[in-house]
């Protein structure tokens, strides 16, 4: 590294000075809540000092720049220091630091996006890395940019299977602006870490997953300054800095003692923040700025994304809802730059190999790594840089759930797409089978749930996602079915469509991809009997369509069977109850699958399970028996 400037004294000891006035506001900050983290932020109070005032570019009057590097803490615990360092760089009043955790103030907890200065929210463990990841291909292959990306990791939360699946994605796409800091302060939350200070195993497994590994004195700020810059100048590979620290380092009463994680420091708090003090050498302003942001992103288009062409289906072809999303992604993709894709090693078969094949350039393979796959996809739509589609079977989804709910807590603009749902895939039996996907992202904050059931409808669930700031889920469908709709049809996020209805109807139908087939089945069969029933279609689950539910209670006096090819618990019935909540005279019935399928014919299995047209016209005697 010849071409390395170490820092001069003076700034060397600006930046000391700095990471224990970082320590200073972590423990008084978490004293004024009476909680938080003192010592995990003490172990990485060096880190954040080079960063935030030596490594990183940035602006800090416009923290969200798109220009500037990226900064994860993914020990998300270890807030007040994360705080403490913005305050330093001059975003807010340092006074506000005593303000931590208190009702309705902004400094949370756990960081989180709304306080204007954090991309995504962390605290639970594991996750930081896996953004970071999305965040820095963005960078190095989408925006063709400079700005680097950095996520400090507790070592603790190295334990988790995210981190490893992250630290493979990384090193295959050579993300070398990646830089991942892991504070090794030896001790967890009940009792030492895994590894506690065994540096050389951390260094062996960082290598032989493809990084570039650097153990590093994590209290010394010059060996941390030289380890940055190494990272900066190693190409092809990101960079693990695999920092030697103490929890609580600093104050000689907690340092390195067990029993003091998620503590404040209650009686020793003066004595500790006197010993701090006296390690100072300036104690007013330290002068030191952030690095200038070095040049600027490429501008991206504005608005919301369109179809480059609309569907183009006849009434009655039979197409699979999972080849139209294929279809849909890449005519979208076609008209805005700004749709990429990523997929876990199912591209044929969710067809979001059609859209690598038209954009090969925003095609990202994730491999069979769910949480990752998310988590990428959460880095990747940072900063409006992207909007990201991830698709895989719906039913490993539920191995990313977590992800999925800190995205929520995000603000995450991601789009998820499942396939191969419910007990109509067939022969491949239960273990791909997603049956519970609906409740799961019903049950995520401000998520819009599309479930099309046809191609035109598939299509413009996509175009509908696109434009939708937020996680949305698109169920897809295995079997082909008939197109409803023309190519025409106006959709919305919240309307429902009437599919089948007269002015005498005695009961509503209300199905979703191959059961609104079923149930349209049902009412022509039914009506040969002389028995109308009306069927709707909701398109969304979620905002579920009270209004046209409310329209058909009255004309059907309340009467409904919801069929649905999931799990009773939390899919369409439960959607569509919850929408006539505290309407008197209304009836439900729901049904679902409610036993695990086996294998076989789609078809045989949804019979045998119940949710077919035969099963349908028998419940809607019954009720009206």
């Amino acid at each position: 590294m010849s071409d390395y400037h170490r820092p001069d004294k003076k700034r060397v000891q600006a930046l000391k000075d700095i990471a224990n006035k970082l320590r200073i506001h972590s423990i008084e900050s978490t004293q004024a809540a009476n909680s938080g983290h003192p010592t995990s932020c003490c172990s990485a109070a060096e880190f954040m000092s080079v960063l935030f005032f030596h490594e990183m570019r940035y602006k800090a009057s416009e923290p969200m720049d798109p220009s500037s590097d990226r900064f994860i803490l993914s020990k998300g615990h270890a807030a007040p220091v994360l705080y403490a360092a913005w305050a330093e760089a001059g975003l807010f009043a340092k006074e506000e630091l005593l303000k931590l955790r208190t009702f309705g103030h902004l400094l949370e907890g756990h960081p989180i996006p709304k306080m204007g200065f954090v991309d995504v929210a962390t605290g639970s463990l594991g996750q930081g890395l896996s953004v970071a990841c999305g965040m820095a291909y963005t960078g190095k292959y989408f925006d063709k940019s400079s700005y680097r990306t950095y996520v400090i990791m507790g070592d603790g939360e190295s334990a988790e299977g995210s981190v490893w699946e992250a630290m493979n994605f990384a090193s295959y796409y050579k993300l070398d602006n990646l830089v991942a800091i892991f504070d090794v302060n030896r001790l967890g939350q009940s009792e030492p870490a895994l590894l506690q200070h065994d540096m050389e195993s951390y260094r062996k497994r960082a290598d032989a997953f493809g990084w570039h590994a650097i153990v590093v004195d994590g209290h010394d700020v010059e060996a941390i300054c030289r380890a940055f810059h190494e990272a900066k100048t190693t190409k092809g590979k990101p960079t693990a800095l695999l920092a030697k620290t103490y929890k609580g380092h600093g104050v000689t009463a907690v340092s390195d003692k067990e029993n003091w994680h998620g503590k404040a420091l209650g009686e020793h708090s003066a004595n500790a923040v006197k010993e701090i003090q006296e390690r100072i050498v300036e104690k007013g302003p330290h002068g030191l700025n952030p690095q200038p942001v070095e040049d600027k992103v490429p501008d991206l288009p504005s608005g919301p994304p369109k179809l480059a062409k609309s569907p183009n289906y006849t009434k009655g072809q039979k197409v699979a809802t999972r080849v139209a999303y294929g279809t849909a992604l890449a005519s979208l993709g076609e008209g805005d730059r700004r749709i990429v894709a990523m997929d876990g090693d199912t591209k044929n078969s969710t067809y979001s190999l059609t859209f690598k094949k038209a954009h090969p350039d925003r095609y990202v393979e994730c491999f069979i790594a769910e949480q990752n796959l998310v988590g990428v996809a959460t880095g990747c739509g940072c900063r409006g840089r992207t909007i990201p589609f991830a698709s895989t079977f719906a039913a490993f989804f539920s191995r990313a759930y977590d992800q999925i709910r800190m995205g929520a807590i995000s603000d995450a603009n991601i789009k998820l797409t499942g396939s191969h749902a419910g007990s109509s895939i067939g022969e491949d039996g239960p273990s791909q089978m997603a049956l519970e996907d609906l409740a799961m992202f019903r049950a995520i904050p401000s998520a819009v749930v599309f479930y099309p059931s046809d191609a035109v409808s598939c299509e413009r669930a996509i175009e509908l996602a696109g434009g939708y700031k937020g996680i949305t889920f698109t169920r897809t469908s295995r079997p082909a079915t008939p197109v409803l709709y023309d190519n025409d049809e106006p959709f919305e996020i919240g309307k429902g469509k009437l599919v089948r209805q007269s002015e005498n109807d005695k009961v509503t139908l209300v199905g979703c991809g191959v059961t609104l087939h079923e149930c349209v089945t049902a009412a022509d069969e039914l009506s040969g009997e002389g028995i109308n029933v009306r069927v709707v279609d909701p398109f969304t689950l979620k905002p579920m369509d009270a209004e046209l539910l409310n329209k058909c209670a009255d004309v059907t006096q309340g009467r409904f069977i919801t069929v649905e090819d999931h799990y009773p618990e939390g899919g369409i019935g439960d959607a569509v109850a919850l929408a006539l909540s505290g309407r008197p005279g209304v009836v439900v019935e729901r049904i679902a699958v409610r036993k695990i399928p086996g294998s076989g014919p789609g078809a045989v299995i949804m019979n045998d399970v119940g949710i077919t047209a035969p099963h349908i016209c028998k419940a809607v005697k019954k009720l009206l028996a």
